[in-house]
């Protein structure tokens, strides 16, 4: 990582930096999401990343090996879990967050690198450590066309998620004011979805970032 080097600062990884982006489960703690991937762009204001295909990653699967999408939706969130290893399938991900921001934005491509939309994930805003970032997952999410048209996603999960007690009332309503945020953004066709991002592409002397044995690691120190 490079730095100022002021015992205040955040020290910001160069491009083609590994890191690993991770995601805690609701309510435990306990990572249960994590995706290495590739620095492209570390500043103050943005940090953006590459997951390649194919990158194994780790995800949450039933504790009998089922799909959590699998699961019917009344059980999903209180059926016993555990994780996997798993390999990305299909095209890459370039991910875009700013600081403090209760948002991440993904960009997908079909085959041939054809854009085909944005994906707004709500989550918590990400603390930085020395190897990546953290968040929570906020189960709604909305998904932005090239167009400017967007639409709700997974409003049924989010919904489920409150019943299942893994988000309270008060946070509910701070999700949702957070995606009212996000859609205005939209709407005003603000960054990042005016920058450009879709005709980036990654470099292809970057390698594939492996999966390190202490992926679920927990941070000696934290900055947000």
């Amino acid at each position: 990582m490079t730095g100022s080097g002021g015992s205040g600062d955040i020290q910001h990884w160069a491009p083609g930096d590994h890191i690993l982006w991770r995601y805690r489960g609701n309510g435990t703690g306990d990572v249960h999401i994590c995706r290495p991937v590739t620095v492209v762009r570390d500043t103050p204001d943005l940090l953006a990343v590459w997951m390649a295909p194919g990158t194994e990653c780790v995800r949450p699967v039933l504790a009998d090996g089922t799909a959590v999408h699998d699961e019917p939706l009344a059980t999903r969130y209180t059926a016993p879990r555990t994780t996997e290893r798993a390999h990305w399938s299909g095209s890459g991900v370039l991910k875009l967050a700013r600081p403090g921001e209760p948002w991440s934005v993904w960009l997908f491509w079909e085959r041939g690198w054809r854009f085909r939309s944005w994906y707004v994930n709500l989550e918590e805003p990400r603390r930085r450590w020395s190897g990546g970032v953290d968040s929570e997952d906020h189960f709604l999410d909305i998904s932005v066309y090239p167009d400017r048209s967007w639409l709700w996603r997974d409003e049924d999960e989010f919904a489920q998620a409150q019943r299942a007690g893994l988000m309270s009332t008060d946070q509910a309503d701070r999700v949702r004011a957070a995606g009212a945020a996000a859609v205005e953004l939209v709407e005003k066709w603000g960054a990042p979805f005016r920058d450009g991002w879709e005709e980036w592409r990654p470099d292809p002397a970057w390698t594939v970032p492996s999966l390190p044995a202490d992926w679920d690691r927990t941070p000696a120190h934290t900055a947000p």
